[in-house]
């Protein structure tokens, strides 16, 4: 037996369950900076060293992060369903909570890249500096879509989310574009269900389960739910 399509969207709820911080929980600011210093490329231009200081702490707090009963409630969705994660989040928790179809719409923290070439990916565990380049000499940074940067990833992200049998929103405010997007290209008769504390004004949407709980508690209803859907 075929199993059905489930896409699951997530957001910075999710990452905050174990301990990551986002910015748009403290005014625009992420980690006491402006966000648009330390994740746009004129923020980069301007001041490097700092850049690349703010993520090299971001990418030690997410070393030391652990998936929490949300990333791994996803995964074990996989027995029943075929289940794909687009992530907002540039951490590797759902990869550690045993997701294994996994599209990261806004790059990841353990990746860097040459400024010139975006093809140009290395892996990184460790700080990059200013001075660390590619075989060209072009500096590196980390391979995140910042603020104000396209997002090569969402066009296919669109295409699977078109596919879905069922579509799940997990712990994102759905104001950050284009991903917030995504929901409007689930097929307008599938089952929809969104998990956030503060869920956004949705009545347009059709189809719609509204669990308006943190992404733990909310996985654990939604895995209830989705009995009726295998």
């Amino acid at each position: 037996m075929t199993k059905k399509k489930l896409v699951v969207l997530t957001g910075a709820g999710i990452s905050a369950e174990s301990g990551l911080k986002t910015f748009r929980d403290t005014d625009g600011l992420w980690e006491g900076h402006n966000v648009y210093e330390v994740a746009t490329p004129r923020g980069f231009a301007a001041n490097p060293t700092m850049v690349l200081d703010f993520y090299n702490m971001r990418r030690k707090d997410v070393a030391a992060a652990r998936p929490n009963a949300a990333h791994i409630g996803l995964a074990e969705l996989e027995r029943d369903f075929d289940v794909t994660i687009i992530t907002q989040n540039i951490d590797d928790l759902h990869e550690r909570g045993g997701s294994s179809n996994i599209m990261h719409l806004h790059g990841q923290i353990f990746e860097m890249r040459s400024v010139q070439n975006e093809e140009t990916i290395y892996e990184i565990t460790g700080d990059i500096h200013v001075g660390d380049v590619d075989e060209q000499g072009h500096q590196l940074r980390p391979n995140i879509v910042w603020f104000e940067e396209a997002v090569p990833m969402i066009e296919i992200a669109a295409q699977v989310a078109a596919m879905a049998d069922i579509f799940v929103v997990v712990g994102t405010s759905l104001q950050v574009y284009p991903a917030a997007g995504l929901l409007n290209y689930a097929p307008a008769a599938v089952p929809k269900f969104i998990i956030d504390k503060k869920i956004p004004y949705t009545s347009s949407i059709h189809n719609l389960t509204v669990i308006e709980k943190g992404a733990g508690e909310g996985v654990q209803e939604l895995k209830e739910l989705l009995q009726a859907y295998k």
